[in-house]
Protein backbone atom coordinates (compact mmCIF):
# COMPACT_ATOMS: atom_id res chain seq x y z
CA UNK A 1 0.00 0.00 0.00
CA UNK A 2 1.49 3.50 -0.75
CA UNK A 3 2.08 6.48 1.01
CA UNK A 4 -1.35 8.39 -1.36
CA UNK A 5 -3.94 5.16 -0.26
CA UNK A 6 -2.80 5.61 3.14
CA UNK A 7 -3.76 8.66 2.80
CA UNK A 8 -7.01 8.46 1.42
CA UNK A 9 -8.26 5.74 3.75
CA UNK A 10 -9.79 8.02 6.30
CA UNK A 11 -11.60 9.77 3.36
CA UNK A 12 -12.93 6.35 2.68
CA UNK A 13 -14.22 5.35 6.00
CA UNK A 14 -15.89 8.82 7.07
CA UNK A 15 -17.25 7.61 3.38
CA UNK A 16 -18.70 4.18 4.73
CA UNK A 17 -19.68 5.55 7.95
CA UNK A 18 -21.90 8.18 6.49
CA UNK A 19 -23.55 6.16 4.30
CA UNK A 20 -23.70 4.39 7.29
CA UNK A 21 -25.49 6.87 9.33
CA UNK A 22 -27.81 7.26 6.27
CA UNK A 23 -29.20 3.63 5.65
CA UNK A 24 -28.96 2.56 9.18
CA UNK A 25 -30.15 5.48 11.13
CA UNK A 26 -33.53 5.62 10.26
CA UNK A 27 -33.88 1.88 11.15
CA UNK A 28 -32.19 2.01 14.49
CA UNK A 29 -34.56 5.47 15.32
CA UNK A 30 -37.61 2.81 14.77
CA UNK A 31 -36.25 -0.06 16.50
CA UNK A 32 -35.68 2.10 19.52
CA UNK A 33 -38.99 4.53 18.98
CA UNK A 34 -41.13 0.96 19.35
CA UNK A 35 -39.73 0.87 22.84
CA UNK A 36 -40.52 4.31 24.06
CA UNK A 37 -43.70 6.03 25.10
CA UNK A 38 -45.18 8.86 22.48
CA UNK A 39 -44.23 11.43 24.98
CA UNK A 40 -40.65 10.05 24.81
CA UNK A 41 -40.68 10.16 20.62
CA UNK A 42 -42.60 13.43 19.60
CA UNK A 43 -40.90 15.94 21.83
CA UNK A 44 -37.87 18.06 20.10
CA UNK A 45 -35.40 16.14 20.38
CA UNK A 46 -36.26 12.94 20.95
CA UNK A 47 -35.75 11.34 24.71
CA UNK A 48 -34.32 7.79 23.25
CA UNK A 49 -32.38 7.34 26.58
CA UNK A 50 -35.69 7.27 28.29
CA UNK A 51 -36.33 4.14 30.28
CA UNK A 52 -37.00 1.52 27.72
CA UNK A 53 -40.98 -0.19 27.41
CA UNK A 54 -42.60 -3.55 26.26
CA UNK A 55 -46.38 -1.60 26.74
CA UNK A 56 -46.25 -0.74 22.41
CA UNK A 57 -45.63 -4.93 22.12
CA UNK A 58 -47.92 -5.71 24.75
CA UNK A 59 -50.90 -3.56 22.68
CA UNK A 60 -49.87 -5.27 19.37
CA UNK A 61 -49.94 -8.86 20.60
CA UNK A 62 -52.46 -8.24 23.71
CA UNK A 63 -55.42 -5.86 21.99
CA UNK A 64 -54.82 -7.02 18.45
CA UNK A 65 -54.64 -10.47 16.62
CA UNK A 66 -51.02 -9.60 15.67
CA UNK A 67 -50.48 -13.29 15.18
CA UNK A 68 -52.97 -13.68 12.62
CA UNK A 69 -51.93 -10.61 10.42
CA UNK A 70 -48.23 -12.38 10.53
CA UNK A 71 -49.96 -15.57 9.02
CA UNK A 72 -52.16 -13.34 6.91
CA UNK A 73 -48.45 -11.46 5.12
CA UNK A 74 -46.92 -14.89 5.20
CA UNK A 75 -49.64 -16.48 2.90
CA UNK A 76 -50.46 -13.69 0.17
CA UNK A 77 -46.63 -12.81 0.57
CA UNK A 78 -45.71 -16.02 0.33
CA UNK A 79 -48.24 -17.89 -1.48
CA UNK A 80 -47.78 -14.84 -4.83
CA UNK A 81 -43.91 -15.12 -4.38
CA UNK A 82 -44.01 -18.86 -4.87
CA UNK A 83 -46.26 -18.88 -7.87
CA UNK A 84 -44.53 -16.28 -9.57
CA UNK A 85 -41.50 -18.18 -9.31
CA UNK A 86 -43.86 -21.55 -10.61
CA UNK A 87 -44.72 -19.29 -13.54
CA UNK A 88 -42.04 -16.70 -14.12
CA UNK A 89 -38.94 -18.84 -14.47
CA UNK A 90 -40.37 -21.31 -16.95
CA UNK A 91 -42.29 -17.99 -18.97
CA UNK A 92 -38.17 -16.54 -18.72
CA UNK A 93 -36.31 -19.28 -20.00
CA UNK A 94 -38.98 -19.33 -22.85
CA UNK A 95 -38.66 -15.65 -23.37
CA UNK A 96 -34.76 -16.15 -23.18
CA UNK A 97 -34.75 -19.42 -25.68
CA UNK A 98 -36.48 -17.07 -28.31
CA UNK A 99 -34.58 -14.09 -27.63
CA UNK A 100 -38.18 -12.33 -27.01
CA UNK A 101 -36.56 -9.34 -24.76
CA UNK A 102 -38.84 -7.01 -26.05
CA UNK A 103 -42.17 -8.83 -24.77
CA UNK A 104 -40.16 -9.14 -21.49
CA UNK A 105 -40.28 -5.45 -20.91
CA UNK A 106 -44.17 -5.28 -22.17
CA UNK A 107 -44.43 -7.95 -19.34
CA UNK A 108 -42.73 -5.39 -16.97
CA UNK A 109 -45.23 -2.63 -17.95
CA UNK A 110 -47.71 -4.25 -15.53
CA UNK A 111 -45.51 -3.58 -12.28
CA UNK A 112 -44.45 -0.39 -13.73
CA UNK A 113 -48.54 0.83 -13.86
CA UNK A 114 -50.24 2.32 -10.24
CA UNK A 115 -51.75 -0.20 -8.99
CA UNK A 116 -54.51 2.27 -8.64
CA UNK A 117 -55.12 1.06 -12.33
CA UNK A 118 -55.84 -2.40 -11.15
CA UNK A 119 -57.96 -2.15 -7.89
CA UNK A 120 -61.32 -1.50 -9.49
CA UNK A 121 -61.43 -3.97 -11.71
CA UNK A 122 -60.19 -6.68 -9.12
CA UNK A 123 -62.63 -5.32 -6.72
CA UNK A 124 -65.67 -5.80 -8.88
CA UNK A 125 -64.45 -9.44 -9.42
CA UNK A 126 -63.45 -10.25 -6.09
CA UNK A 127 -67.79 -8.70 -5.50
CA UNK A 128 -68.67 -11.13 -8.24
CA UNK A 129 -66.84 -14.06 -6.92
CA UNK A 130 -68.02 -13.36 -3.30
CA UNK A 131 -64.62 -12.58 -1.73
CA UNK A 132 -65.49 -10.15 1.04
CA UNK A 133 -67.73 -12.51 2.91
CA UNK A 134 -65.22 -16.02 2.11
CA UNK A 135 -61.57 -15.95 3.23
CA UNK A 136 -60.31 -18.73 0.96
CA UNK A 137 -61.63 -17.17 -1.77
CA UNK A 138 -60.72 -13.47 -0.59
CA UNK A 139 -57.06 -15.29 0.14
CA UNK A 140 -57.24 -16.32 -3.54
CA UNK A 141 -57.95 -12.68 -4.74
CA UNK A 142 -55.04 -11.15 -2.87
CA UNK A 143 -52.49 -13.92 -4.18
CA UNK A 144 -53.80 -12.98 -7.48
CA UNK A 145 -53.64 -9.23 -6.75
CA UNK A 146 -50.13 -9.13 -5.28
CA UNK A 147 -48.92 -11.76 -8.46
CA UNK A 148 -49.35 -8.09 -10.56
CA UNK A 149 -46.60 -7.24 -8.49
CA UNK A 150 -44.23 -10.57 -8.28
CA UNK A 151 -44.41 -11.86 -11.58
CA UNK A 152 -42.92 -9.37 -13.74
CA UNK A 153 -40.23 -9.02 -11.15
CA UNK A 154 -39.38 -12.37 -11.18
CA UNK A 155 -39.67 -12.53 -15.32
CA UNK A 156 -37.41 -9.65 -15.32
CA UNK A 157 -34.77 -10.31 -12.56
CA UNK A 158 -34.25 -14.18 -13.95
CA UNK A 159 -34.39 -13.64 -17.95
CA UNK A 160 -30.56 -12.22 -17.87
CA UNK A 161 -29.38 -15.67 -16.61
CA UNK A 162 -31.15 -17.45 -18.64
CA UNK A 163 -29.43 -15.26 -21.02
CA UNK A 164 -26.10 -15.49 -20.21
CA UNK A 165 -25.59 -19.31 -20.11
CA UNK A 166 -23.63 -20.25 -23.36
CA UNK A 167 -25.88 -21.10 -26.27
CA UNK A 168 -23.48 -24.20 -26.28
CA UNK A 169 -25.11 -25.78 -23.03
CA UNK A 170 -28.24 -26.03 -24.93
CA UNK A 171 -26.78 -27.78 -28.30
CA UNK A 172 -24.92 -30.00 -26.33
CA UNK A 173 -27.91 -31.30 -24.34
CA UNK A 174 -30.32 -31.12 -27.52
CA UNK A 175 -27.51 -33.19 -29.78
CA UNK A 176 -28.00 -36.03 -26.71
CA UNK A 177 -31.64 -36.21 -27.14
CA UNK A 178 -32.79 -33.56 -24.32
CA UNK A 179 -36.27 -32.35 -24.60
CA UNK A 180 -36.84 -28.78 -24.14
CA UNK A 181 -38.20 -29.94 -20.83
CA UNK A 182 -35.34 -31.39 -19.56
CA UNK A 183 -33.10 -28.26 -20.78
CA UNK A 184 -34.83 -26.15 -18.96
CA UNK A 185 -34.83 -28.80 -15.62
CA UNK A 186 -31.99 -30.31 -15.93
CA UNK A 187 -29.45 -27.70 -17.62
CA UNK A 188 -30.66 -24.61 -17.43
CA UNK A 189 -32.12 -24.33 -13.80
CA UNK A 190 -29.81 -25.67 -11.71
CA UNK A 191 -26.95 -22.67 -13.16
CA UNK A 192 -29.27 -19.82 -12.03
CA UNK A 193 -29.84 -20.34 -8.21
CA UNK A 194 -28.55 -17.07 -7.66
CA UNK A 195 -31.21 -15.33 -9.80
CA UNK A 196 -33.81 -17.60 -8.21
CA UNK A 197 -32.59 -16.63 -4.55
CA UNK A 198 -32.73 -12.73 -6.01
CA UNK A 199 -36.02 -12.79 -7.60
CA UNK A 200 -37.68 -15.29 -4.13
CA UNK A 201 -35.93 -11.97 -1.93
CA UNK A 202 -36.73 -9.47 -3.79
CA UNK A 203 -40.84 -10.29 -4.83
CA UNK A 204 -41.32 -11.82 -1.60
CA UNK A 205 -40.22 -8.16 0.33
CA UNK A 206 -42.26 -6.66 -2.83
CA UNK A 207 -45.45 -8.49 -1.88
CA UNK A 208 -45.19 -8.56 1.80
CA UNK A 209 -44.78 -4.53 2.09
CA UNK A 210 -47.68 -3.87 -0.73
CA UNK A 211 -50.10 -1.86 1.12
CA UNK A 212 -52.91 -1.23 -1.81
CA UNK A 213 -54.42 -4.00 -3.00
CA UNK A 214 -54.82 -5.38 0.73
CA UNK A 215 -56.50 -2.31 1.66
CA UNK A 216 -59.55 -2.75 -0.67
CA UNK A 217 -59.66 -6.07 -1.61
CA UNK A 218 -59.11 -7.73 2.35
CA UNK A 219 -61.45 -8.31 4.85
CA UNK A 220 -61.30 -8.25 8.63
CA UNK A 221 -60.36 -11.68 8.42
CA UNK A 222 -57.99 -11.32 5.59
CA UNK A 223 -55.48 -8.56 6.07
CA UNK A 224 -52.13 -7.99 6.35
CA UNK A 225 -49.04 -6.19 8.36
CA UNK A 226 -49.44 -3.17 6.30
CA UNK A 227 -52.84 -1.88 6.70
CA UNK A 228 -53.28 -3.04 10.11
CA UNK A 229 -49.82 -0.42 11.14
CA UNK A 230 -51.93 2.50 9.74
CA UNK A 231 -54.49 1.93 12.59
CA UNK A 232 -51.80 3.82 14.84
CA UNK A 233 -52.31 6.63 13.07
CA UNK A 234 -56.10 8.86 13.25
CA UNK A 235 -57.19 12.38 12.69
CA UNK A 236 -55.22 15.04 14.40
CA UNK A 237 -52.88 12.21 16.26
CA UNK A 238 -51.09 9.11 16.21
CA UNK A 239 -49.38 6.32 18.51
CA UNK A 240 -45.91 6.81 17.35
CA UNK A 241 -44.60 3.86 19.61
CA UNK A 242 -47.44 1.64 18.22
CA UNK A 243 -46.67 2.22 14.64
CA UNK A 244 -42.65 1.79 15.16
CA UNK A 245 -42.99 -1.11 16.94
CA UNK A 246 -45.67 -2.52 14.09
CA UNK A 247 -42.99 -1.09 11.69
CA UNK A 248 -40.03 -2.95 13.06
CA UNK A 249 -42.32 -6.32 13.70
CA UNK A 250 -43.27 -5.78 9.48
CA UNK A 251 -39.36 -5.42 8.93
CA UNK A 252 -37.96 -8.81 10.95
CA UNK A 253 -39.12 -11.67 8.45
CA UNK A 254 -38.22 -9.18 5.49
CA UNK A 255 -34.37 -9.24 7.34
CA UNK A 256 -34.34 -12.42 8.15
CA UNK A 257 -35.05 -13.57 4.65
CA UNK A 258 -32.31 -11.60 3.02
CA UNK A 259 -29.52 -12.51 6.09
CA UNK A 260 -30.50 -16.26 5.05
CA UNK A 261 -30.48 -15.75 1.52
CA UNK A 262 -27.11 -13.19 1.86
CA UNK A 263 -24.51 -15.73 0.06
CA UNK A 264 -27.03 -16.90 -2.55
CA UNK A 265 -28.37 -12.88 -3.03
CA UNK A 266 -25.01 -11.04 -3.52
CA UNK A 267 -23.33 -13.87 -5.69
CA UNK A 268 -27.02 -13.05 -7.86
CA UNK A 269 -26.76 -9.54 -7.87
CA UNK A 270 -22.96 -9.54 -8.61
CA UNK A 271 -23.79 -12.22 -11.51
CA UNK A 272 -26.65 -10.58 -13.24
CA UNK A 273 -24.34 -7.67 -13.65
CA UNK A 274 -22.36 -9.30 -16.52
CA UNK A 275 -23.25 -10.90 -19.66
Amino acid sequence: MNSRTFRRLPIVYLGYLAAGILLLGPVAFMVLSGFHHNIDITVSPPKLGAPLTLANYRTLFGTLPFGRYIINSFIVAGGSTLIALFVGIPAAFVLAHLRLRAAAFFILLARMAPGVLFVIPLYLMSVSAGAPGNDVINYLFLIFAHLIITLPLTIWLVLPYFEALPSELDEAALIDGASFTQRFSRVALPLIKPGISVALVIGFIFSWNYFLFVLTLSNKNTVTLPVIAFNFIGQGTADWGGLMAAATMISVPAFVLTAVAQKFLVRGITAGAVK
